[in-house]
């Protein structure tokens, strides 16, 4: 796959990049190796102070970095900015809350003196080079989430972004040399897919962190269990939307919509499955499909656009085939389904209905604006096809009943359960998934210590 920006809007190649080549890549390495001696000592204080000025310049730089955003991978452009706040916040997160999170833990004076001992501590340690496989979508989101905390913890960053988003993956490297880092702290690695496996076995490499396909996560953990090698992976999503008769139903329709259609529908945290119950499913179908049917699809620079185009060509066909696939096999799509005429890679906000086990939209992943919508007779069938999917990073229920609520949280298989509102991820709540979502968190308190060696320090009596 060649390292381009190509507009989704309308095709248009707009930059092309030379692949770095093995001289350069092991010149990044040496860098990193040698930066991370001298970066692992640095104080929480000034690791802060750093991260703070980044955020920034970020801020600074917001409405260039979204136009940027949106015109490689098309997203509409005041999600974009968003994008880029949300970035910030979580980085002035990290800066405040990174020393506490890693502070020194005492055990408990019974448990060392049990152990023979007359103290003992337990440290939270810097693992070295990280290397961050991560994906389009969200080309600075999902590339912070994992900087922020590596960084306030003493690694070092070394990133392969995909190959569509080579400009932000740019920025993002000059973003941290603006705010002061010295260069080898985070550096961007504009290398193709193929790479990934010499780097990765790169014995300066300490661990990896991938978002991105089941098939990259899995060929990322292959060779880095190959290696004894640490890795968090947060992979696909078919994240489940159950809606009971006691919620509000016209809330809940009007925040499915929203949803299903973050980011174009290209979110492994968006509602994908929306399952709910007979008694209320005419009602909300109603209600959802004419929100579905009433987005503005367009040009993503343009301010009032709510859905742009899909990042690729391939993408939409992918979508394209889950759709008609289930069209031959009986599913009744209930709005859009057609490809529209023009350029650029669009596709209509779809809701398709009457959805079987045996059709593929049920089992794999849809990536795009592209809603299944399944009724139920109680809670149990609800939660038995919600569980039905061999993805498990989040879920959506909405019901007034605490007791439904208890068992939703009890018995959904995801790394989230979102009561009466939309999933989303802030850096203070920790996120990934189960099952072939992937595994390992990030965010919070436990994304910070994924990548930290926790060392016990024992004294003798």
């Amino acid at each position: 796959m060649p390292i381009a920006t190509v507009n989704p809007a309308n095709g248009e190649t707009l930059k092309t990049y030379e692949a770095m080549g093995e001289e350069e890549i092991e010149r990044r390495l040496q860098l990193a190796e040698a930066t991370f001696r001298t970066y692992r000592t640095t104080s929480f204080e000034e690791r802060a102070r750093l991260l703070n000025r980044a955020a920034e310049v970020l801020d600074e730089a917001q409405q260039d970095i979204a136009r940027v955003m949106t015109t490689e991978m098309g997203k509409p452009v005041k999600q974009a900015r968003a994008e880029a706040a949300k970035c910030a916040k979580a980085m002035r997160w990290y800066a405040g809350h990174a020393e506490a999170l890693l502070a020194d833990e005492e055990p408990s004076e019974a448990d060392v003196e049990d152990s023979g001992g007359a103290r003992a501590r337990v440290l939270y340690r810097p693992l070295g080079p990280v290397l961050a496989v991560m994906p389009w979508n969200f080309p600075l989101w999902q590339v912070i989430r994992f900087a922020a905390p590596a960084l306030m913890a003493g690694n070092v960053g070394l990133l392969k972004h995909a190959s569509n988003v080579p400009q932000t993956a740019l920025f993002l490297e000059d973003l941290f040399h603006q705010a002061g880092y010295t260069h080898g702290c985070f550096q961007t690695l504009l290398v193709g897919s193929g790479a990934i496996d010499d780097i990765l076995r790169d014995e300066r490499v300490k661990a990896a962190t991938l978002t991105g396909s089941e098939p990259a996560g899995r060929a990322v953990a292959s060779t880095a269990g190959d290696m004894v090698k640490k890795t968090v992976l947060e992979l696909g999503g078919s994240d489940p939307y159950l809606v009971m008769p006691s919620a509000d139903i016209d809330r809940a329709a009007e925040v499915a919509v929203t949803a299903r259609v973050q980011n174009n529908g290209q979110s492994c945290i968006a509602a994908k499955r929306f399952i709910v119950h007979t008694d209320v499913y005419d009602r909300f179908a109603e209600r959802f499909v004419a929100g579905m049917k009433a987005l503005k699809v367009g040009d993503p620079l343009e301010e009032d656009t709510e859905v742009g185009p899909l990042s690729s060509e391939q993408g939409r066909n992918d979508l394209e085939e889950l759709v008609d696939d289930a069209r031959r096999s009986g599913a009744s799509v209930l709005c859009g389904g057609e490809r529209p005429d023009g350029p650029g890679w669009y596709y209509p906000p779809t809701v398709v209905a009457d959805v079987t086990r045996e059709m593929r939209i049920h089992r794999e992943e849809t990536f795009g604006p592209v809603a299944t919508l399944y009724r139920a007779a109680d809670l149990d069938e609800a939660v038995l096809i919600a569980n039905d999917s061999p993805f498990g990073l989040s879920s959506n229920v909405w019901t007034r009943d605490e007791a439904e609520v208890d068992r939703c949280v009890r018995d959904l298989e995801a790394g989230g359960v979102f009561v009466n509102g939309m999933t989303a991820s802030h850096p203070a709540f920790p996120f990934g998934g189960v099952k072939r979502s992937g595994y390992g968190r990030e965010l919070s308190g436990h994304g910070i210590r994924e990548f930290c060696n926790i060392t016990t320090v024992w004294h003798g009596a």
